[in-house]
C-alpha cells in the first residue's frame, strides 16, 4: 500500500484534524465541523493548508508564445504582478486542466495546478514544448507550501504581520517578496481564492508553512478565523459555482460546456490546443450545459447521479449538496442544452427514486462586493 503524501503543514494540525486520503495525499477534511467551518469564512476568516497544490515554472524567451499555444486564455494581457484563470485543452475540447497563471517578470510564469494533475500536467506540458530549449518547464512544487486566508475578515488578519498595504492588491494581482514579521523568508500574496469570498493565497518555502500556519491562527484569533477543512472548501466553492476538475470539468467536459467561456479567448492570434473544436462548438452551440439544479422534491443531489425530463435520461449531476448558506438541496448538472432553460422541471435519480428539480441560476452565493 502507497504511504500517503503530507504537505509541509501537516505538523501542525495533524491532532487537530479528521483527515482522509485525498488523492494521495493526507489531508484535512474536518476541525470541527463542514457548516461551522463554512459558516466561519463566510462571515469571518478560515484559513486553508492547499500546500498539496502544483507549482510548475515556465521560463525563457519563447515561454509566452508557448502558453499562448497551449492555453485557452490570453497570455498576452498579463504583466508581471497579475494573474490570470485559464484553461488547458486537448484537441478535442475536451479538459486537460484548469489553472491560475502568474506571471512573475518577463519570460518567467508560475502555474499553479490541481494536486491530482500535476504529474500529468508537467508530462503534457513537455510534450507540447516546441520551442526547446527556449522554453524551461520545472516541477517546483515540492518547494512551497501553499496556505489560504479567505472571508471578510481575511484582509484584517493578514494585515496585522506585513507592513505590505494590502489594500494596494487588487483581484487577480499579487505580490512577491512580501516579508511577514516571524516568518524568515519571503512570501508570494495573491488576491484570489477558491470560496467565492475576499481573501488572499500565500506561496511561501516549504520549511515556512507549518510557521505561518500557526502565527495566522494567533493572530487571526479574535477576528474569528478557524482552520478550515476540504469539506469546506467543498461547499464553498460549489455555492459560489467555481469548477472542480474531476466534477465540472474533465476530459470528456469542455470549458465551454462548463460555462467557462470566458477563459477562452477563441479571438486570439494563437492557435492553441482545442482551438478548432471551441470553434465548432461556439459557432454550432454545445449539446450539453452545465446548469443548477434546485431540489423541489426532498433530496440531495449527488456526483453522478443521472438527470431526467419525463422519461428521457438528459445529463447527470456534476457536484451536489445541501447549501449550508442557502440551506436548499442543490446540485450542478451537466444537461442536453435543450432543458437548460431557468425554470425547465426535470427529475434527479436518488437511488430508487426519481424526485423533482428545477433549472436555476448560478452562482448559487454571490458575496456583496
Amino acid at each position: 500500500m502507497t504511504e500517503l503524501k503530507r504537505t509541509p503543514v501537516f505538523p501542525a494540525y495533524e491532532k487537530d484534524a479528521k483527515t482522509i486520503d485525498f488523492g494521495g495525499w493526507d489531508l484535512p477534511v474536518q476541525f470541527s465541523s463542514i457548516k461551522e467551518e463554512h459558516e466561519a469564512v463566510r462571515t469571518k476568516a478560515g484559513l486553508f493548508d492547499v500546500s498539496h497544490m502544483g507549482e510548475i515554472l515556465v521560463s525563457g524567451p519563447e515561454s509566452a508564445h508557448f502558453l499562448q499555444a497551449a492555453l485557452t486564455n490570453d497570455i498576452t494581457k498579463l504583466v508581471p504582478n497579475k494573474a490570470q484563470y485559464t484553461i488547458m485543452c486537448y484537441e478535442n475540447g475536451g479538459t486537460v486542466d484548469d489553472l491560475i497563471v502568474y506571471m512573475l517578470d518577463k519570460d518567467e510564469y508560475l502555474l499553479v495546478v490541481n494536486a491530482a494533475n500535476t504529474e500529468k500536467d508537467f508530462a503534457w506540458l513537455q510534450v507540447q514544448n516546441k520551442f526547446n530549449p527556449n522554453v524551461t518547464i520545472e516541477n517546483i512544487s515540492e518547494n512551497f507550501a501553499q496556505l489560504a486566508l479567505q472571508g471578510p475578515n481575511a484582509e484584517q488578519i493578514l494585515q496585522k504581520i506585513t507592513e505590505e498595504p494590502l489594500s494596494d492588491i487588487s483581484f487577480f494581482r499579487f505580490k512577491k517578496n512580501i516579508a511577514i514579521k516571524g516568518i524568515g523568508g519571503e512570501v508570494l500574496i495573491s488576491r484570489t481564492g477558491y470560496t467565492g469570498e475576499d481573501g488572499f493565497e500565500i506561496y511561501l518555502d516549504a520549511e515556512d508553512g507549518k510557521g505561518l500556519w500557526n502565527l495566522l491562527l494567533e493572530k487571526g484569533e479574535d477576528e474569528g478565523i478557524q482552520p478550515i477543512g476540504l469539506g469546506a472548501r467543498d461547499t464553498l466553492r460549489f455555492e459560489a459555482n467555481l469548477a472542480l476538475y474531476g466534477q465540472e470539468l474533465t476530459a470528456d467536459i469542455s470549458p465551454l460546456e462548463a460555462g467557462l467561456g470566458f477563459a477562452v479567448k477563441l479571438n486570439k492570434e494563437a492557435d492553441f490546443i482545442g482551438k478548432e473544436a471551441l470553434n465548432l462548438q461556439a459557432d454550432h452551440g454545445t449539446e450539453r450545459k452545465l446548469v443548477g439544479i434546485e431540489m423541489l422534491d426532498k433530496g440531495i443531489p449527488r456526483h453522478g447521479y443521472s438527470v431526467y425530463r419525463e422519461e428521457e435520461e438528459i445529463g447527470f449531476v456534476t457536484s451536489g449538496t445541501q447549501s449550508p448558506t442557502l440551506n436548499k438541496n442543490i446540485g450542478l448538472a451537466l444537461i442536453q442544452s435543450d432543458f437548460a432553460k431557468i425554470g425547465t422541471e426535470v427529475e434527479v435519480q436518488i437511488r430508487k427514486r426519481r424526485l423533482k428539480a428545477k433549472v436555476v441560476k448560478t452562482p448559487f452565493y454571490q458575496r456583496n462586493k
